[in-house]
């Protein structure tokens, strides 16, 4: 028998007096409360032109991989190892978290992530599954597998966000920000699986590409009887610019100023780059744009998107009963996360070049980045390479796939390692030919002098050279093995940019709408593989419309999810996804010897602001304001109709 207790169903209340805990014994429902703050905040109030104040929702959603979580586990009867093939985003992670929950060493696990179909987030994590299934194989000597279903990835696989933000800005009499203060809210969930970074990140990332002066944001990460939030695609960033962008459209208009002005007196101009903010990361090193153009960025933006047209498009469009509306929004992402990653290049006996690396990949290009990186140093085509990721062991350490950080991180080490590789195979090789290393060169796997005779080395046969002949020496000035191990540790975050500009199309009877068109801009440094730089910008824009317009992960009063098929949540298909038309602006980060940003994400995080802005823009002749993501249908059939009401209601002049 038992008696079902109250619930916490909603982080808006959960702090009220009288509300009743999530967990038994403890004081109250509030898990951590913390600034983020710099400047004299309350002076920069006090001296303002013009205050303006918002208050904003953002409602959870899920990270929805087309594959759901998966684990097999069985013991290798050779050796006893226990081995573990796991559908993860962080397999050295989870092979160190089982084996300190089982007992033993980490190498009596082999850790395998087999090709993974999405992560966004949601694997970045050890579940309980993993270590239940690990321990069944253990006891029972036999293979055992779990399959998550699409029900259970809603009911049990992390989620993210629910925010409440109170926000208000302070502007001088030409527009410019003096500062921004507020309180966000932020639903952590029943429990924390790893760490408060969501709410850290959103408030971080509120000021965005902006000069802001002066900034106060009162943090308080709240428990709730709902499933646990941590980082999905963006992790906060799309919440923080979603704040920012919201209150420059809203004084803007107070202002009856055009919304792509103020954004353009405030952004921070190239000839300020590098330009290191007060703040500073979950990790304590600066926030710190290391290269970029924002302005330049937000222009191009707007010339691609005809925004000089639009007022008559505008007009036009009116005209035949029509609304529509432009938005735009700019953002920042942080990537390259450290503290390293791992990355090992080789090349065999055979001449095969080999690499192998922590990386995680989750079906956005990684091993056919690394091979490339590696191609290019001995003059081969990328499928030549073979590529081992996510096995621990081939790499002893890794951190995997989050923050946008793969190709910073292991591209870097991959490319740090293949030139040491390279230097190698030219010394080896100018002993053997008895040629100056300046005179040689790399083509086709072959070492060559160049200008010189016909005479040429394969890599393997350098390789075994390198590798040492029994009883005699090695050649001279190198270390054995034609191979090298690479950690690169990035100094700081490389920051993407981008600005979304975005036109779309309201039915005002039935509150659908059409996006039709979607211009991104996006400086993510030095492109490895343009193709694929594309693809998951586009696929971050993808996320981003879900956000804004479908996504709804509906709870009722006792925190009982209600939302569990996609049928009830719904996910932007081909018929809702637009061209989307890219135009990149490349200014390469100094930070990394490839002069890469991250791009996995820096797609999301503007798309919610400047749909949602375009939505509003649409329907001004309502004079209704958008302050919640996602805005569904039948919300804002609603927010029209009132619109309607408090028009009528306005006395004739």
């Amino acid at each position: 028998d038992y008696t079902p207790l109250e619930a916490v169903a909603d982080c808006a209340r959960a702090l009220t007096p009288g509300t009743p805990t999530v967990h038994q014994g403890s004081a109250s429902n509030l898990l951590s409360e913390y600034f983020v703050e710099f400047g004299d905040v309350e002076k920069a109030f006090a001296q303002a032109a013009h205050i303006f104040k918002l208050s904003l929702k953002q409602h959870r959603g899920g990270a929805h991989p087309i594959e759901g979580r998966g684990i097999l586990a069985a013991t290798d009867p050779t050796d006893g190892r226990t081995l573990v093939w796991t559908s993860t985003q962080s397999p050295h992670e989870v092979r160190g978290t089982l084996a300190h929950l089982l007992g033993g060493d980490e190498s009596d696990i082999r850790l395998m992530t087999p090709d993974v179909g999405g992560g966004f987030g949601a694997k970045y994590q050890i579940y309980p599954e993993e270590v239940v299934v690990t321990l069944a194989a253990r006891l029972l000597q036999l293979p055992v597998k779990w399959v998550e279903d699409r029900r259970e990835h809603f009911l049990a696989a992390i989620q993210e966000r629910d925010q409440y933000w109170d926000v208000e800005v302070a502007l001088d009499s030409e527009a410019r920000l003096l500062g921004v203060r507020g309180r966000l809210l932020h639903d952590q969930g029943a429990y924390t699986p790893h760490g408060v970074n969501v709410s850290y990140n959103s408030a971080t990332s509120l000021p965005g590409p902006y000069r802001l002066p002066n900034y106060r944001m009162h943090v308080h990460v709240v428990e709730t009887n709902r499933v646990p939030t941590m980082p999905v695609r963006g992790a906060g960033y799309p919440q923080g610019t979603f704040a920012m962008e919201r209150l420059l459209d809203h004084a803007a208009r107070q202002l009856g100023m055009d919304r792509t002005e103020i954004r353009r007196r405030n952004l921070i101009t190239a000839a300020e780059m590098p330009y290191e903010t007060p703040m500073r990361t979950r990790a304590g090193t600066p926030v710190k744009y290391d290269s970029g153009d924002f302005p330049h960025c937000q222009a191009l933006a707007l010339d691609a998107i005809c925004y000089d047209e639009f007022a008559a498009r505008r007009s036009r469009a009116l005209a035949e009963g029509r609304y529509i509306g432009l938005g735009i929004a700019n953002a920042t992402k942080g990537t390259g996360r450290g503290p390293f990653e791992t990355g090992i290049v080789r090349v065999g006996r055979n001449g095969r070049v080999t690499v192998y690396s922590g990386a995680a990949p989750m079906g956005q290009g990684t091993e056919t980045m690394l091979a490339q990186l590696a191609a290019d140093q001995f003059g081969i085509a990328p499928e030549e390479v073979r590529v081992v990721l996510g096995d621990t062991n081939y790499a002893s350490m890794g951190h995997g796939g989050f923050a946008s950080r793969q190709a910073v991180n292991a591209g870097s080490s991959v490319h740090l390692a293949a030139v040491q590789v390279r230097n190698r195979a030219l010394h080896v090789a100018a002993q053997l030919l008895d040629v100056p290393i300046e005179e040689l060169d790399i083509q086709e796997g072959r070492i060559f002098q160049r200008g010189g005779s016909n005479i040429s080395l394969p890599l393997g046969n350098i390789a075994r050279e390198a590798a040492g002949i029994p009883g005699y020496a090695l050649p001279k000035g190198i270390e054995p093995g034609l191979e090298f191990t690479s950690n690169f540790m990035p100094g700081g975050l490389a920051y993407s940019y981008t600005t979304h500009a975005v036109e779309v199309e309201v039915d005002v009877l039935s509150g659908q709408v059409t996006i039709l068109r979607y211009v991104v801009v996006s400086d993510c440094g030095r492109l490895i593989n343009p193709m694929i730089v594309e693809g998951q910008i586009v696929g971050g824009v993808v996320h981003g419309i879900g956000n804004a317009l479908f996504e709804w992960m509906g709870y009722d009063e006792n925190a009982q999810p209600v939302t569990t098929n996609f049928g009830d949540y719904l996910l932007p298909g081909a018929a809702e996804v637009p061209n989307i038309e890219m135009i990149h602006h490349v200014s390469p980060s100094p930070l990394n010897p490839l002069g890469v940003k991250g791009v996995g994400e820096i797609g999301v995080v503007a798309a919610p602001a400047a749909i949602i802005s375009a939505v509003e823009d649409a329907l001004t002749a309502f004079s209704l304001r958008i302050d919640e993501a996602p805005i569904l249908p039948q919300r804002l059939v609603e927010l029209i109709e009132a619109g309607k009401t408090m028009t009528s209601e306005k006395p004739h002049q």
